[in-house]
């Protein structure tokens, strides 16, 4: 109501600027206030919840990262595991059958350097793969006492006899009716770890590489060197299944380090993954410039958005305004032309009773002429009531003219032939039409249709439609008028010009009320916004296509038959 108010006294006032002003201030202040406290409650929150967010965040990537290695592993495994239960003890010693297994299993799986087979003494009896180590004694090896009390082992990385980082696999089996056991041992090179390692997609991960449980590195790392260097930052986690979050010493750049450890199970490793950028980092930076822009454009927007409702918002008032005069001008043109119409009518009614007597006159005159003698003057006589009977025709069609005009102001529905009553409108035009050098053209499908609406409001809407069309040409021009059937319920009247055309903008406010092209005084722009309203009225449409310096297409299409609710608004 305030506003409402202030409105109705800006009004009064002859403006809106103040209303303007006053929606506007009050709109901003109203959207701006809350922006304000998300942003104070978004900071605090994101600050208290950054740090168990990245430590939740990086011990994930952890456990999915210990779980792409325990795949790798098992596949491993898997390839041992089967050689060992499909071939026996005596059947590996072949070196040939040793050498073709080897073989394929390379092939298959990228990694595996090599395949020994060691009997209980710790002696390898078969040996394939690229270095000589046929007869090799491993009895003394650390990995070779851990196997023998296990079913399946899976070694730390080491040198060897092969002077390469490695690791094993191996598994034992016991030999046949004897308490004593073999050992297939498979060697796999560490890039198939370093493989696997570098396939875990972790994001914004500084570090990733596997430990043992002291410490030395069993892949390489990208800040602390080669493999089987020592890592001087590990500690064993606490809960080997889980994992454990470390908060390192600051970094050379000021910002503290987050490491996660986790154990890779049914192994000797532990994988690390190491970050940099904590809270009070890039993270924490980046978060407080998105907060400052996202205020910056949210204040902007706010700005734009109320602007452009304000100004829509008084527009459209305003346009209310303009609506309502336009209604009221329309209703008293309406009255204008009912009064025109009455006074037309009776002009034309009072006009006829004389007519129809010098016509009577006339007439009898021409048969008292006929049957009198021939005089030196009758000849003259003869053509003299000729054109009086000639001006009482002309009179008489002046006056059905008028009386046609007159009965637009009744409405009623009847049965129309749509090129009759346009050859009518042109009738009012031909003098003027005559004047301005324009051919007027008729391009008439005769077998149309007769239609069922009100002849007086069809008249108004081409005769106003040819008006423009005659303003907007001037002088030596052509207008061509063309009927056709545009489907089963509906026909089209196309009234084309060679005028000088319209641009899009004036196309698009050519049916507003009081928009006009025309100079001051000469137009009140209410007759094709009249025109489109009285087409809607008959229940049809009207369109326009407008070209600068070629010319503009009028189509008006119109129903068959009216409409019950077409018939009711123009009744």
């Amino acid at each position: 109501m305030f506003f409402f108010d202030f409105f109705q006294g800006a009004d009064r006032q002859g403006g809106y600027m103040s209303f303007r002003i006053a929606l506007f201030l009050s709109m901003v202040a109203i959207s701006l206030v809350p922006g304000y406290v998300i942003n104070g409650l978004t900071y605090g929150e994101y600050k208290k919840l950054l740090k168990s967010d990245e430590r939740d965040q990086l011990l994930w990537s952890a456990q999915g990262g210990k779980k792409s290695l325990e795949v790798c592993v098992e596949e491993c495994k898997s390839v041992v595991r089967f050689i060992s239960m499909d071939y026996t003890f005596e059947e590996l010693l072949d070196q040939d059958v040793a050498s073709e297994l080897f073989a394929r299993i390379r092939a298959e799986y990228e990694g595996i350097v090599d395949l020994g087979v060691i009997d209980s003494d710790g002696i390898q009896r078969t040996y394939a793969g690229p270095y000589r180590l046929r007869g090799y004694d491993y009895s003394e090896q650390d990995w070779y006492h851990k196997i023998l009390a296990r079913r399946m082992y899976v070694s730390n990385v080491f040198m060897g006899y092969r002077k390469v980082p490695h690791f094993v696999i191996a598994v034992t089996n016991k030999l046949p009716d004897k308490e004593e056991y073999w050992v297939l041992r498979v060697t796999i090179d560490v890039k198939k770890l370093e493989d696997a390692i570098s396939g875990i997609a972790v994001k914004e991960v500084r570090d990733i590489f596997l430990v043992d449980e002291d410490g030395v590195l069993q892949t390489a790392s990208t800040l602390h060197g080669k493999v089987l260097g020592q890592y001087p930052n590990f500690s064993l986690p606490g809960s080997k299944k889980d994992g454990v979050i470390t908060v390192l010493e600051e970094s050379k750049g000021g910002h503290e380090m987050l490491q996660a450890t986790i154990a890779v199970e049914d192994t000797p490793w532990f994988l690390v993954l190491v970050k940099e950028g904590y809270v009070h980092g890039k993270e924490w930076e980046t978060f407080l410039r998105r907060l400052r822009i996202l205020f910056v454009i949210s204040f902007v927007v706010v700005l734009v958005v109320v602007y452009q409702l304000v100004n829509s918002l008084t527009d459209r008032l305003m346009d209310a305004e303009q609506k309502r005069q336009a209604i009221l001008t329309e209703v008293e043109h309406s009255s204008k032309l009912a009064s025109v119409g009455r006074l037309a009518a009776g002009v034309a009614h009072e006009i006829n009773n004389p007519l129809a007597v010098i016509n009577q006159k006339a007439g009898l005159m021409s048969d008292l002429l006929e049957l009198s003698d021939d005089f030196g003057q009758k000849e003259k006589f003869q053509k003299s009531i000729d054109g009086i009977q000639g001006g009482v025709e002309r009179c008489k069609k002046i006056t059905h003219r008028l009386l046609g005009f007159a009965r637009r102001m009744d409405v009623s529905l009847e049965q129309i032939d749509i090129n009759d009553l346009l050859r009518e409108v042109l009738g009012f035009l031909e003098k003027e039409a005559l004047y301005s050098r324009i051919d007027i053209d008729l391009s008439l499908d005769e077998a149309l249709p007769a239609i069922v609406s009100d002849r007086g409001q069809l008249q108004q809407i081409f005769l106003n439609i040819l008006n423009n069309g005659i303003d907007a040409i001037g002088h030596d021009g052509a207008m061509l008028l063309e009927t056709r059937q545009s489907g089963p319920e509906m026909i089209e009247v196309l009234i084309k010009d060679n005028g000088p055309g319209m641009t899009p903008d004036v196309m698009r406010h050519v049916f507003d009320p009081f928009f006009t092209t025309k100079n001051a005084g000469e137009g009140t722009g209410l007759g094709l916004s009249i025109t489109y309203g009285l087409v809607k009225k008959l229940g049809g449409t009207i369109e326009i296509d407008s070209e600068v310096d070629v010319g503009t297409v009028f189509t008006v299409s119109l129903p068959l038959e009216q409409t019950h609710e077409a018939g009711e608004e123009n009744g």
